[in-house]
């Protein structure tokens, strides 16, 4: 794990440039993105469903292979040196894993097994590996009360703790965390997203997240992406956008009339002003 309060730093650790992916070699989902991770930062990726968020993550991770996806153009760069064509094992030796949307977790193990499995690529001895996991059970006491419990039978937001504390167990630098609020209680997700702001703080890891929640996401990032059918149309400090105009009318479902409905906002496409 990186050292404890590693500050927000203009040190990128991973550069997308330009990507372009394509499945079943006609149909291009992503037109030409390009974003930044910093050390030590929250990066929020928001957007719809299907705009392309999930499809950026397995980019970045090399997951594409496995659904027919491929990336036609441009590079992605982790510390400096192009990694779009390792293996994702090998991209999680570097530093780098992803939490999958959906919660995956091997139903049949209990929570602990589902942990050590995070801790496969290692080498630094069971010491190392037995301190990460009272580590994970430290920011996450509701995974030590159900260790012995199998996966598949806990809630939802148990399994979301158990995806996150895996990838933990990798002693990761950067999380690719997709939806963490998907299909979750509102109090459940603010205790998630605290629990990611804490291991961003105190342990130092840098977060991508990919999340339809804009509201929540901002206001934990540092700084955000807003993806459109498959094209990054706004980017900026978290603060600023929460207190931009369209964010807030299209997004945040807020405009200087106050409150809309969806039904209100559901013509934005047609009406957006940072899109010819």
């Amino acid at each position: 794990m990186p050292d404890a309060q590693v500050a927000l730093s203009d040190e990128t650790l991973l550069d997308v440039n330009n990507i372009e992916v394509i499945y079943n070699h006609v149909i291009l989902v992503l037109k030409g993105v390009s974003l930044k991770v910093h050390r030590g930062g929250i990066t929020a990726l928001l957007g719809g469903n299907g705009a392309g968020k999930t499809t950026t993550l397995k980019a970045i991770s090399n997951l594409l292979q496995s659904e027919r996806g491929e990336v036609t153009k441009g590079t992605i760069e982790y510390r400096g040196e192009k990694v779009q064509d390792l293996l994702p094992a090998a991209l999680v030796k570097r530093g780098v894993i992803q939490v999958m949307e959906g919660r995956h977790c091997f139903e049949h193990l209990t929570v602990e097994e589902n942990l050590l499995t995070g801790a496969y690529t290692r080498s630094d001895g069971a010491g190392a590996v037995a301190a990460d996991l009272e580590m994970v059970y430290a920011y996450f006491p509701r995974l030590k009360e159900r260790r012995k419990a199998q996966a598949g039978y806990t809630s939802g937001g148990e399994q979301q703790m158990c995806a996150i504390g895996r990838a933990l167990m990798s002693r990761p630098e950067t999380i690719l965390l997709d939806e963490p609020s998907m299909g979750l209680a509102p109090q459940l997700v603010e205790e998630i997203f605290g629990i990611v702001k804490n291991l961003n703080e105190q342990e130092g890891v840098s977060f991508l997240l990919a999340e339809q929640n804009t509201n929540v996401a901002l206001r934990f990032a540092h700084y955000g992406y807003i993806l459109e059918s498959g094209r990054v149309v706004m980017d900026g400090p978290a603060n600023e956008l929460r207190e931009n105009p369209d964010v807030k009318e299209f997004y945040l479902g807020m405009s200087e009339d106050g409150r809309k409905s969806f039904r209100d906002v559901r013509s934005y496409r047609r009406r957006k002003r940072w899109l010819s």
